[in-house]
């Protein structure tokens, strides 16, 4: 009787190996990954600083002794003016960015080094979400909504915002096929 057939056995665990996926390749073999490492470890921070204060309603229209609500101000005020004085649906977004997409930004950067290919899904799910929301509904509002929302300064505007669509993005590239981490991008 063979160790399969006896009533106590298991049968061995399934790795990715026997699938016939291959193995993960090392973070070192894998050196794009170190761009999304450092970028959205950065996006934990900003997102969760400059989000944040919109969301709970911090007033930012006057230059302030507080490092965060002078920052917001310094950018928003001849930027940003939805930013600035945001309407009800444009907190939640606000609020998405400061309280949601940080815990995802921590799980992507572990993922990212730990190599765990089952951050693809959320991944994905996360990149079509930034790219609906930022992209159409905030660039949209931005340049081409109601006048006293449209920004004045769009370079300025675009040199804040765009890495915050186009990074997304080619986080949804990299993670256009399963196992992202058996490939180098």
């Amino acid at each position: 009787m063979t160790a399969l057939t006896t009533p106590d056995a298991r049968p061995p665990a399934v790795t990715s190996v026997d699938q016939g996926y291959g193995q993960n390749l090392r973070l070192r073999d894998r050196p794009f990954d170190w761009f999304f490492i450092v970028v959205f470890s950065l996006f934990i921070v900003t997102s969760m600083i400059s989000d944040m204060l919109p969301t709970l309603g911090v007033d930012f229209s006057q230059p302030s002794p507080n490092l965060f609500v002078n920052a917001n101000h310094w950018y928003a005020n001849d930027t940003d003016p939805l930013f600035m004085d945001p309407p009800v649906w444009m907190r939640f977004v606000t609020g998405l960015s400061a309280f949601v997409y940080p815990v995802f930004y921590v799980l992507l950067v572990i993922s990212l080094v730990r190599g765990w290919n089952w951050i693809q899904l959320p991944s994905v799910i996360y990149a079509t979400m930034i790219a609906s929301i930022t992209g159409i509904i905030v660039f949209g509002v931005e340049f081409f909504g109601e006048p006293e929302f449209v920004t004045p300064n769009p370079a300025k505007f675009l040199a804040f915002n765009l890495p915050y669509v186009l990074i997304p993005i080619l986080l949804l590239v990299r993670m256009r096929k399963p196992m992202p981490f058996m490939r180098k991008f």
